[in-house]
């Protein structure tokens, strides 16, 4: 006999085969695609699409084929870190739909060769009262501390892609470079290409290949101790990888502890740490229930000595960004 399910809180507003997917994981997509041609899958009682997406409280009507397919699921499985390391100690922000960590520095996002500890394997630690497992919505190279952003639910994950795919996230990192920008505050423009092997030696470059992805920056100089350091707000028009190290590297002042992009050259003198200095310091985005929210990401301990040596406020709440004033028009 068919059985009836009713779509939860935390399916609403994914796609039906994604629901499928989720729950019936052995059923395979041409299998479920048979399914809705004959008409056994319905949803509220009408024939429906692989693509159309579900409603809280809808009804899904599944035949037994479905309800009692006994084959093992063929999925991917993010493995689990085992840590003493606790997230929930880097939560900055939480709500029913997301959380924003501050990610500490030499925290990887994501698995990879090598790495025993990483963001992605240790968010079974926020499930708190969800039957989903949180997932990642962006990522920051390991060495980047800062804001990162946490879906609580798929329906939150969907929306909050979207929004980063469309811009309509405003996000601020602070660094700490060598020397002082020409200009104190810019738009670096230089479209970016993988140079070399994928993992840790992979590299970008700016490029005039046909498959290099344009890459936007806006900069700003926060503050300067003399002409050796300067402090720089930068907020990345678009999402490459590495795009704000290799663009403040391309105008001739790459970030501390960045060896990749700057060398020897950033090495730390003295007092300043050979770490990297870059940290994702704000997001501002809307809110998946409306309205906007903005959050702010405290200094790893690294830069905040950096900063106390060059005498740079930590809590400095300006907005490197103000609108530009337009020059009066010649009569």
């Amino acid at each position: 006999m068919p059985e009836i399910k009713h779509i939860a809180e935390d399916d609403d507003g994914i796609r039906l085969d994604r629901w499928f997917k989720r729950h019936y994981p052995a059923l395979t997509h041409a299998r479920l695609e048979k399914l809705l041609r004959k008409g056994e899958v319905r949803l509220d009682g009408k024939r429906v699409k692989s693509n159309d997406r579900v409603i809280k409280g809808q009804a899904l009507r599944l035949p037994p084929q479905v309800i009692h397919d006994k084959s093992e699921p063929r999925i991917k499985q993010v493995q689990e870190v085992k840590t003493s390391r606790k997230l929930e100690d880097h939560v900055l922000y939480m709500d029913k739909h997301l959380f924003v960590l501050n990610k500490p520095p030499g925290l990887a996002t994501q698995g990879g060769s090598g790495l025993k500890e990483h963001v992605d394997g240790m968010l079974d630690q926020l499930t708190y009262e969800k039957t989903t497992r949180p997932k990642l919505v962006h990522r920051l190279d390991k060495d980047t501390s800062g804001v990162l952003l946490i879906a609580r639910t798929a329906q939150a994950a969907s929306g909050l892609s979207v929004e980063l795919a469309r811009r309509e996230t405003s996000k601020i990192y602070w660094a700490l470079v060598k020397g002082v920008p020409k200009e104190k505050r810019g738009l670096i423009k230089g479209a970016l290409a993988k140079e070399g092997v994928r993992g840790k030696d992979e590299r970008m470059a700016i490029s005039d290949d046909e498959d290099a992805k344009s890459a936007l920056t806006e900069y700003a100089v926060m503050g300067q101790a003399g002409n050796e350091y300067s402090w720089v707000a930068a907020k990345p028009v678009t999402g490459r990888t590495h795009q704000i190290r290799v663009h403040l590297a391309s105008i001739g002042t790459p970030i501390m502890g960045d060896f990749k992009y700057g060398g020897t050259e950033v090495r730390g003198r003295g007092a300043i740490p050979d770490k990297l200095h870059l940290h994702a310091r704000s997001i501002d985005l809307a809110r998946p229930d409306g309205g906007r929210l903005q959050v702010t990401a405290p200094l790893p301990a690294h830069m905040l000595k950096s900063w106390s040596l060059l005498g740079f406020d930590p809590d400095d709440k300006r907005d490197p960004f103000p609108p530009l004033k337009k020059k009066p028009r010649k009569s």
